[in-house]
């Protein structure tokens, strides 16, 4: 497998797991509609609200749609080409460091991609995708570290979108068309769940009913293959006495046992005349859908000119982002993608057509689908991100409301100070689900509340946390410690158990008896755990 290398490829390859755990801020003021829709908008640096998404949602994820910087040249992105933003030369300078005054700009968007994609990786459950825009500025390089980051094997497909309508005439070969670069965290589990496209208006206008037929609208479809097969290689006579056999190369599509069964039913078309080859009838209501294929084009999902005349519409102004994407065109990832109740992320929300188009896709199959968006600048996540939800939920112009919400947030304190201690304010309910992500790579179960030292068991290990007196107890540290006395006290568990607290005062020969692992915080507590 070829693989891709470049300045600071060292420094970033397993940067994600050195990035600390920040706890998230809800900013009730700024959320909208029902807080309980399950919608969370995020502000703040993506791979710092990656990592401190984690611990809720890793391996629930569906689907994951980006829309990540093109790289092209002539961005004004906060990590643009000549790292203009402090933010990111304060960023390279510390994980790259000496090396990162020799970067390029292509340099400088892998080392800014490659840790992004490796804590993305961690959100999909077993049947997810993720979802990929791009155009040729950097196809080739983020095909190389997909390949690198969730294997080769993990490839689906990369779509081209056809984002023009017209012909671009201001280069040597006009430019129509984007890609969407498509892995799966596993291929045939995604094989089973992907979903097929309903036909669309022009789609169901090919299926006719001349003849009033009770079923309804109706098409035949050619009964011949690709191939040789003997069984499928016999006469058919027409009702008008013409008898045809299988064009050269080719072969019925079917025995001629399961032939004479159609025929019997009325299922086979020869037709006005009774003398042509036939044709299977196939009714309308009884197509399911089309298989998705790579060619995306303009008439089935949108254009950059709708994307922008959506814009318009929802700010009154076209210039209030640059570079949206059409909402049909999120759809249709949607739709192939996703079902009613699963869980959405786009950690470069951007415009917010992500959440947009999910809002509107369960408007008309009557889903529950959930987004988790992040968007890093605030001038673009308040007045832009946050605005079209708003709008997308309440209404805008002639376009009434879909209904629902969504919960702002903003990245909160780390959870560990300067000194590696856990900061004294973060809560036990956010230290137990980081202590419980840390030990066993999984979520809390359930709502993820705990109100007692036993947070819950994965794979029949047990999670205990002793921290901030959770026992009322008014022993040493306020029941932090592990002693023979509180051991006693502890919820059962008849398997391993693995306990954190400050200090441990049993010995190791009882510990081993009892199937215990000690893990003294904050030491034992890792935050590099993926």
């Amino acid at each position: 497998m070829p693989t891709l290398n470049w300045i600071g490829k060292k420094a970033v390859e397993n940067h994600h797991r050195q990035v600390p755990f920040h706890l998230l801020k809800d900013v009730p003021e700024l959320s909208v509609g029902d807080p309980g829709s399950g919608n969370l908008l995020v502000e703040g640096d993506n791979l710092l609200a990656l990592k401190a998404l984690l611990p809720y949602y890793a391996g629930q994820v569906k689907c994951i749609y980006i829309d990540p910087p093109y790289n092209t040249g002539n961005e004004g992105w906060i990590y643009n080409d000549n790292v203009n933003s402090p933010e990111m030369r304060e960023w390279l300078g510390k994980v790259v460091g000496k090396e990162s005054d020799d970067l390029t700009r292509h340099d400088k968007w892998l080392c800014m991609m490659y840790p992004r994609l490796s804590l993305l990786k961690e959100f999909l459950s077993d049947d997810g995708s993720i979802w990929i825009s791009m155009d040729d500025s950097e196809i080739s390089s983020l095909r190389c570290i997909m390949d690198e980051i969730f294997g080769v094997k993990r490839f689906v497909a990369c779509n081209v979108w056809q984002k023009r309508y017209s012909r671009e005439n201001r280069e040597a070969i006009g430019d129509v068309h984007e890609y969407l670069l498509v892995y799966a965290k596993n291929l045939q589990r995604f094989k089973l769940m992907r979903n097929k496209i309903p036909p669309d208006d022009r789609q169901a206008n090919v299926y006719k009913n001349p003849n009033n037929d009770p079923k309804g609208r109706w098409r035949a479809v050619p009964m011949t293959a690709q191939g040789y097969r003997p069984n499928q290689m016999y006469e058919i006579t027409t009702p008008a006495g013409v008898v045809h056999r299988p064009p050269e190369g080719r072969c019925w599509s079917m025995i001629e046992e399961e032939f004479c069964k159609l025929k019997s039913e009325g299922r086979i078309y020869f037709g006005k005349d009774g003398k042509s080859q036939p044709g299977v009838i196939r009714y309308l209501s009884e197509v399911e859908g089309f298989v998705p294929w790579t060619w995306w084009s303009h008439e089935e999902v949108g254009h950059t000119d709708e994307a922008k005349k959506e814009i318009r519409e929802i700010f009154g102004t076209q210039t209030a982002f640059d570079t949206p994407k059409p909402l049909r065109l999120v759809e249709r990832i949607l739709q192939i993608a996703t079902r009613p109740g699963d869980l959405v992320l786009d950690s470069f929300a951007g415009s917010g057509t992500t959440g947009h188009a999910l809002i509107r896709l369960n408007g008309r199959d009557d889903g529950s689908r959930r987004f988790i968006l992040v968007e890093l600048e605030p001038n673009i996540c308040k007045p832009i991100t946050a605005k079209r939800l708003d709008r997308a939920i309440k209404g805008y112009g002639d376009t009434p409301g879909l209904g629902g919400g969504f919960r702002f947030a903003t990245l909160g304190e780390s959870l560990f100070d300067d000194r590696g201690n856990i900061r004294s304010t973060v809560p036990y309910t956010d230290l137990a689900r980081h202590v419980y992500f840390t030990e066993t790579g999984e979520p809390l179960p359930g709502k993820g509340d705990t109100n007692g030292p036993l947070l819950g068991t994965c794979r029949g290990l047990a999670v205990y946390l002793l921290y901030n007196g959770i026992l009322k107890d008014k022993s040493p540290n306020g029941g932090n410690v592990l002693t023979t006395g509180l051991l006693g006290r502890l919820p059962k568990h008849d398997g391993p158990k693995v306990i954190y607290g400050t200090a441990c005062r049993i010995g190791s020969e009882r510990l081993r008896r009892e199937n215990i692992l000690f893990k003294q915080l904050p030491y034992k507590l890792r935050v590099d755990a993926l």
